[in-house]
């Protein structure tokens, strides 16, 4: 299986729309009695929470590739300031 990158945001929607349709299956099941306009919230905080974990993520991901290209850029600067390289 290819490797991909690691999406928070994307396992925190996942997981609050899986919730959601939880609920309802329980509602529709008899097993509780669910009223419809529980969804709003459920699916909101669920959109909010993961638009918050995915925007952290990527300036996690951003701030590391800065810094990591600020590292190599030095190293090669360093590397031309040697005489006899």
């Amino acid at each position: 299986m290819a490797r991909h990158e690691f999406q928070p945001g994307r396992l925190v929607a996942g997981f609050f729309l899986t919730l959601t349709g939880v609920v309802y299956a329980g509602d529709a099941g008899d097993a509780w009695d669910t009223p419809w306009f529980v969804v709003i919230p459920l699916v909101t905080a669920g959109l909010c929470l993961a638009a918050a974990a995915g925007t952290l993520s990527h300036e996690i991901r951003r701030r590391r590739r800065r810094a990591l290209l600020a590292r190599e850029t030095q190293g090669s600067r360093a590397d031309e300031q040697i005489p006899g390289r």
